[in-house]
Order: C-alpha cells, then structure tokens, then sequence
C-alpha cells in the first residue's frame, strides 16, 4: 500500500512538472526503458539505436539538446553525463502541444520555453549568443544530405541570414560595427517579424 501511495504520488508530481496526463508518463517510462536498456539513466550513446535519428542531419544537435543542462534546467551551461527518467521528461515537455485550456499569458510563456530550447540547440557554446560560425554549422548539417549545395554555398546561405538578422535586430550598423551573433531576445523579434510575413 505504501510502495504503490508513494508511486502515485510521484506520478502526481511528473503531472505537475510536465503536463503530461499519467498515460502519457506511462508510455513515456515504456520507451525510456527501452533507450536506456532498463537502466535507471540514459547516456548520449543509447541514442544510437534510434531510428528516426539515424538520417535526421542535425541529429548531434538533438541528442546534444536532451543532455544540455539549460534545457534542463540544471545550471546556465555544461552538458549532464547522463540522465534520469524526471529529466527525460522534462525534455519531452518542450515537445509536448501547447494544452488549448491554457490563457494567453501561459499560451506565450509555453512558446517562449520552445523557442527557449530551440535556441539553446543552436547556441552550442552556451554563451547566450548564436554566433556567425554556430549557424553556419546548423546550416551545412542541415544542407549536408543535397548533392547539389556545396559547402561554400552553404556558408553564403547562412552569412546572407545572418546580415538579415543583424539589421532586423541592430538596424542600420556603422562600417566597422560587427553583429556579434543572435541573442535570446533577437531569436525572438526573428520568430515575431517571420510570423508577421507568413500571416500576409
């Protein structure tokens, strides 16, 4: 009685934390055992079996994201070695959809915490800022699997995107001024002004 008290509680609390219904930690405690071979933790390498991630092009970059202690929640920087069934889930969390009994406030609040781990796939140093050479890694993974993109296009593809960034989020910039990269706050005045095209 007190084993199977204390399990519901915890459950109670993973509800709590995530979001997530109790079915839903259920099926998501199934396929963490299975990641994790019955172990309590799940390292980076138990991401090799998965295949969804095999052909995936930035699949480092989302393996990377489950370990990143920002993401969760841990600290301001450094990767965890491992982690355990409460940190997967809270990382399940950034994919779940947003819950339509939300108000807007928790509606923008849940937004910001995506584009929040979005961003911190791309701003693999953690130094809050997604800089010129991080992009460009992001893009020519990205364009890595087209025969018809060399490297070098790739490169001006993401230097373009970045001048772009820069006067969305800087303006006009004197000669010898340098965009240092995106902040959290530019990423998000980028994701406003694309919305704003796309609802034209």
């Amino acid at each position: 009685m007190g084993a199977a008290h204390s399990a519901s509680e915890e459950v109670r609390e993973l509800e709590g934390k995530t979001g997530f219904s109790s079915d839903q930690i259920e099926q998501l405690h199934r396929r963490f055992k299975q990641l994790s071979g019955d172990q309590p933790t799940i390292r980076k390498e138990n991401f090799n079996n998965v295949p969804d991630l095999e052909l995936n092009p930035i699949r480092s970059k989302i393996v990377r994201a489950f370990f990143d202690n920002r993401n969760l929640r841990k600290g301001t920087s450094g990767l965890a070695d491992e982690i355990n069934f409460e940190d997967f889930l809270t990382i399940m969390s950034y994919f779940r959809p947003i819950d339509t009994t939300m108000d807007e406030e928790q509606v923008q609040l849940c937004r910001k915490e995506k584009l929040r781990f979005l961003f911190h796939m791309y701003d693999s140093d953690s130094d809050g800022r997604i800089t010129l050479e991080e992009y460009r890694n992001v893009v020519e993974e990205l364009l890595s699997g087209n025969p018809h993109i060399e490297k070098e296009s790739a490169r001006s593809i993401a230097d373009g995107a970045m001048m772009e960034a820069a006067s969305v989020c800087v303006g006009q910039m004197e000669p010898d001024q340098v965009y240092e990269g995106i902040t959290f706050d530019d990423f998000l005045k980028l994701r406003g002004r694309l919305y704003l095209q796309n609802e034209q």
